[in-house]
């Protein structure tokens, strides 16, 4: 399926080459850290932390947890679609994107931006001043996982 005209192509992470990371950091500088990206008329900012040499934002942007290794390995989907995930945040009214606020169960907003027919989703914390932080985007590879985030459309706020 091809995707719309406004988001880039998706970034060529197979096969896995040693370098794969640092180019895909390349990316997230020039999205993430050379400007600040701005959604709904508020800054989007990240934790500073460092793990490996990079933001852990990153990581959560381009790997996933392995919960039986206790260590992150890189997310071929995440990775590929990183260039995706700005071009999400500056285009929220485009008409591929779902984007809304959803307030959990522990009483914080997120803010979901989701390309549904795409599979790719983008969350992030909404502050009380309208500032939005980063905390990660997937590929959304089960159905359980789109019925979930179905359900928290419609229960937006």
């Amino acid at each position: 399926m091809s995707h719309p005209e406004w988001l880039p192509d998706i970034f060529p992470v197979s096969p896995w080459e040693h370098g794969t990371y640092d180019a895909l950091y390349r990316l997230f500088e020039r999205d993430f850290k050379r400007t600040q990206p701005v959604y709904d008329g508020h800054a989007v900012w990240f934790f500073p932390q460092m793990e490996d040499g990079k933001e852990t934002i990153f990581w959560h942007l381009t790997s996933r947890e392995d919960k039986a290794a206790g260590d992150r390995l890189p997310d071929l989907r995440r990775s590929e679609r990183l260039p995706w995930v700005r071009p999400m945040l500056d285009h929220p009214e485009k008409p591929e994107v779902l984007a809304w606020d959803h307030e959990e169960g522990d009483g914080t907003v997120k803010t979901y931006v989701w390309l549904e027919d795409y599979d790719f989703v983008v969350i992030l914390k909404k502050y009380p001043d309208g500032r939005r932080r980063l905390i990660t985007s997937f590929w959304v590879e089960y159905e359980n996982t789109k019925r979930k985030l179905r359900k928290k459309y419609e229960r937006r706020i």
